[in-house]
């Protein structure tokens, strides 16, 4: 392997070169106000994201519509929330103009909370513990994709480079996608209705937004690993077949995305495969087979950004078996895929929030700064805990904040 940090070098999403192949990944940390907007909280953490110098930063699940959110202080976007937004897209950039930001446009479906919000769901039967989402029909999901696309040309008219249409970790799109809907509807039954619920979503937003310069992709699950779920053989079998995932993301690619996000499993039914343990590796490495399957399947110019790199970390965590700590870091392994074709980009989540400065230290040499994420998985319990989160390792005020919420537990 060469001894350059190809994590370092340059490449380019839809005509804009970036100067690294960093992405922050889209990480929940329901902080918006009680509007949807950008919150004080939610400045200083993108703030620390622009600052911290990755190439790509995703706005994560940016809901478009206030209904069937999946927690009460989801960022959203729509009409009320498009100056906020503006604003918040322009103080941003002043302190990184070069990093693309985009942001993920989503809807909860049978995933919304199911206290604070109205849970749909799209399939006749439902899935096993969300009996509670209300069916919804054609002309409801048509509502939603007229929010989706409105979300779309308010992102474009807030100064955001681009949008990441949300197929993926349990969402309506991947709701939709499913071999699971089985129905006989628009979107439901076979995979060419299934698929054409995307294909007509980008299509959409390329033609209203109808701006060359910004940027569309989407992040998709490859395999969710449960029966029915993306990726597999049918509506009643946990097998893998890729099929649909590859057809899916080539013919995004037809319809003119500029970049796929690599996804699997879903955090509500398949946490460890979504979001993988620091004791199963494995789980991570399958994540590389993911990314190679789509990176096999698309045109060099669609860039595949890659998940699961927050796990390997510095090598210290000593957990690997049959690997030296030296041959299963982030650096090692970023590089190795990029090297080897396997991916673009890799995408940091947990490591984000642990140290948003990652690719500013490794371009300074300071590897041996850096905050690495422990694994710990706390950031998931203020989400879960209806509090505004982020790293409680390295945050002394969240390290409080994580101590009265496990004491009201």
């Amino acid at each position: 392997m060469t001894n350059a940090n190809l994590l370092l070098t340059p490449v380019t999403i839809g005509g804009k070169t970036i100067q690294n192949r960093f992405a922050v990944g889209a990480m929940e940390c329901n902080d918006s106000d009680d509007e949807g907007n950008p919150s004080d909280a939610t400045y200083a953490r993108y703030e620390k994201y622009f600052a911290g110098g990755s190439g790509f930063i995703s706005l994560e699940a940016i809901t478009c519509q206030r209904e069937s959110v999946s927690s009460l202080h989801q960022l959203s976007v729509t009409p009320t929330n498009a100056k906020p937004l503006e604003k918040f897209v322009r103080h941003l950039k002043s302190i990184n103009k070069d990093t693309i930001f985009v942001f993920q446009l989503t809807h909860s479906g049978e995933v919304g909370h199911p206290v604070l919000s109205k849970p749909v769901r799209v399939t006749e039967e439902p899935l096993y513990g969300y009996e509670h989402a209300r069916l919804i029909g054609e002309s409801e999901v048509a509502v939603i994709m007229d929010q989706i696309v409105e979300g779309a040309k308010i992102a474009h008219a807030a100064g955001a480079d681009g949008i990441d249409l949300k197929l993926c970790t349990g969402y309506l799109g991947a709701q939709i996608l499913r071999p699971f809907n089985k129905g006989n509807w628009k979107y439901g039954g076979s995979w060419e209705k299934r698929r054409q619920f995307a294909f007509d979503l980008t299509e959409r937003i390329m033609k209203e937004v109808n701006d060359p310069t910004f940027i569309i992709g989407s992040k998709v699950t490859v395999y969710e690993g449960i029966p029915g779920g993306q990726g597999s053989a049918g509506p009643d079998t946990a097998l893998m077949d890729l099929t649909e995932s590859i057809d899916l993301v080539r013919g995004l690619e037809e319809r003119g995305v500029s970049y796929i996000i690599e996804a699997a499993g879903a955090p509500r039914h398949t946490e460890d495969l979504s979001k993988t343990d620091r004791t199963k590796p494995y789980i991570g490495y399958l994540h590389f087979y993911f990314q190679n399957v789509l990176r096999g399947a698309l045109k060099p110019e669609t860039k595949v950004i890659g998940n699961c790199y927050s796990l390997y970390r510095d090598g210290g965590l000593k957990t690997f078996p049959a690997v030296k700590p030296e041959n299963n870091t982030l650096a090692f392994w970023g590089n190795k895929n990029i090297q080897d074709g396997v991916v673009d980009l890799v995408s940091l989540g947990r490591q984000s929030l642990a140290d948003p400065s990652v690719p500013k230290k490794m371009a300074e040499n300071k590897d041996a700064e850096i905050k690495w994420c422990i694994g710990c998985d706390n950031c998931t319990v203020f989400l879960i805990s209806q509090e505004g989160g982020g790293c409680a390792a390295y945050d002394p005020s969240l390290a409080e904040k994580l101590k009265e919420i496990k004491r009201r537990q």
